[in-house]
């Protein structure tokens, strides 16, 4: 693949400008990297030639950049990872091996650089496990009543399950046992930081999901890229952060293309019986909508998720016997005993305030208790003898 003059020197002069840049000035260069419209597409040409003058300075250049402090430097490097990776896997089955060399040293590089921490010591990757008795925006617990905060609950507060992943070791060449290990591992990196990728970074990592998939198969002749490539042995853990990554890429612009890798993965994995990819693809492809997701407005678009109310929210308005009692005793001591005379009184007028007049016989003596709701009036067909009405009885 041949490079225009144009893009030559871009590449020239972004080779130079970094190396005599001062360490004040990182943070606007950073800043203002994205603006090279050019740039991003000539070092594509550059890593996709393995011939290319221009690939070992290249390599050295984008380790500068995830090297240095500046994220932004780092995020710029990670862009280019799922060509790097797809570059480094067709040259390693291919008879050209030799010409791999920068790039192989290129991932080794960012892979020991993530895996320790800036003391040198290797990180120790953790996650909590969620908990079923604990809300989040996906569940509820299944009683309000387990949220109460008892005493048990107060003792096991502070408890956090954590699992940690085993420590990755410092690699300094590639083999075929730890090719994948440090290739699955370098893609859990550019899937955290998938968001601030580029629409050219899913493009790519579309791209080499369906090459790595399909070459060497029948399948490969479906496409209308016509390139000559080996069949690429391929690892479970990997193709599951290829489609974590593909995922993400379907519902932010890449609809045919991210569905398209979906496929040849589902396809692949079918060929090679691989459980774990084959459930999570196929689980991806049925939560897919008919259609693509709507475009026309700006920015990353994520899956809905419709938040139901909170556990709080719920115990505020839930209705119980102890809130029901409540609202009797608040309506009965607003009772006004100034209208007992008239009520005594058939046919006597409709109290102030009420439209209907619960009337209860209380089985004690002959005494009628009266109780009067908050809109209530009397019955004119009820003339007992004697009208009394009966204290509050104790609760």
């Amino acid at each position: 693949m041949k490079m225009l003059g144009s893009e030559r020197g871009v590449i020239e002069e972004w080779l130079s400008e970094f190396k005599v840049l001062p360490e004040m000035q990182i943070s606007n260069y950073a800043a203002t990297l994205h603006r090279k419209k050019i740039l991003v597409p000539a070092l594509y040409k550059v890593i996709q030639d393995p011939n290319n003058e221009f690939l070992e300075p290249v390599c050295h250049q984008l380790f500068e950049l995830y090297r240095s402090s500046e994220v932004r430097l780092k995020r710029f490097t990670l862009q280019f990872l799922p060509e790097l990776i797809w570059v480094y896997l067709r040259l390693t089955v291919s008879k050209d091996r030799q010409s791999n060399g920068c790039i192989e040293a290129l991932l080794l590089g960012i892979y020991n650089l993530e895996i320790a921490d800036k003391d040198g010591n290797n990180k120790i990757l953790s996650f909590t496990i969620p908990s079923l008795s604990k809300p989040s925006i996906y569940h509820e617990p299944s009683t309000i009543g387990s949220m109460a905060l008892t005493e048990g609950a107060l003792c096991q507060h502070d408890l956090i399950r954590v699992v940690y992943s085993d420590l990755h070791p410092q690699r300094e060449t590639f083999t075929a046992q730890n090719r994948f290990e440090v290739l699955s591992f370098l893609m859990l990196c550019y899937n955290s930081a998938i968001v601030y990728m580029p629409a050219s970074s899913y493009q790519s990592l579309c791209k080499m999901g369906s090459r790595l998939c399909v070459s060497g198969f029948p399948r490969q002749n479906e496409k209308c890229w016509k390139e000559d490539g080996c069949r690429v042995v391929l690892d479970p853990d990997f193709m599951v952060q290829l489609l974590t990554g593909i995922y993400y890429a379907v519902y932010n612009g890449q609809w045919e293309l991210g569905q398209e890798a979906l496929d040849d993965i589902i396809y692949r994995a079918q060929l090679e019986l691989y459980s774990q990819p084959l459930l999570v693809a196929n689980a991806m492809k049925n939560s897919l909508p008919f259609d693509a997701p709507d475009t026309s407005q700006g920015g990353q678009k994520v899956l809905k998720v419709e938040v139901t109310p909170t556990v709080p929210r719920i115990s505020r308005t839930a209705i119980t016997t102890a809130s029901i009692r409540r609202h009797r005793w608040r309506r009965e001591d607003g009772f006004d005993f100034s209208n007992d005379a008239d009520m005594s009184i058939p046919g006597s007028p409709i109290l102030h305030g009420s439209t209907d007049l619960g009337i209860k016989r209380k089985q004690e003596g002959d005494v009628l208790m009266l109780r009067i709701p908050e809109h209530g009036s009397p019955e004119p067909n009820l003339t007992p003898a004697t009208r009394e009405v009966a204290p509050r009885k104790a609760m």
